[in-house]
């Protein structure tokens, strides 16, 4: 290294879906209600732990809602922080809804996710601007984020993707490059 020039290191975020729950198993909005993995769901997380256990990261961050947490500690272990701020988009009115029970509007809108604010609940600006306020203030290095699926769509979406993930996929992310590394979600169980 010259001297004078200082080391730059990036920022690269593995952002992981929790596993399984009973609200996804039946099709449910799944926002701040704090539900339990499936049995399932733990397999899913363990089925991670091989691969994750031979990354290093310099940071561990999950989501608080135990969903995230267990997934976090079943596949990696436990997390450092544990932040309200990388919760699932908050559904208000519509939380614990089948998508068959869905008024079309709201259908086409939360598909159409840009712009989307469910009654009484969060718009997707104020997602993007609780998570990415986590994400900016994270220092150089290696961190790996336990959240939720509308978390990952969000990024994706940012990146030039658009894609919905299964529980436990893991999507790797070079921050200051706003570029996806890559997409893992064929382990799922």
């Amino acid at each position: 290294m010259r001297r004078g020039f200082a080391e730059v290191r990036v920022r690269e975020l593995w952002l992981v879906r929790h596993g399984q729950t009973t609200w996804n198993l039946e099709g449910r909005l799944t926002g701040w209600t704090d539900v339990p993995l499936t049995p399932l769901g733990e397999q899913q997380a363990r089925a991670l732990s091989g691969w994750l256990s031979q990354e290093r990261f310099d940071k561990v961050l999950s989501s608080d809602l135990q969903r995230a947490l267990h997934t976090a500690r079943l596949a990696y272990g436990e997390p450092q922080e544990a932040l309200a701020e990388l919760r699932e988009l908050e559904f208000g009115a519509l939380e614990g809804l089948k998508w068959d029970e869905l008024p079309e509007p709201h259908k086409s809108a939360l598909l159409a996710f840009e712009g989307f604010q469910a009654p009484g609940g969060e718009s997707t600006r104020a997602l993007r601007q609780r998570v990415y306020g986590v994400f900016e203030g994270l220092p150089p290095g290696r961190h790996l984020v336990f959240t939720h699926g509308g978390v990952l769509r969000l990024v994706l979406r940012d990146f030039g993707q658009d894609r919905f993930l299964p529980p436990c996929a893991v999507v790797g992310l070079d921050w200051q490059q706003k570029r996806v590394l890559f997409v893992r979600d064929e382990h799922v169980l």
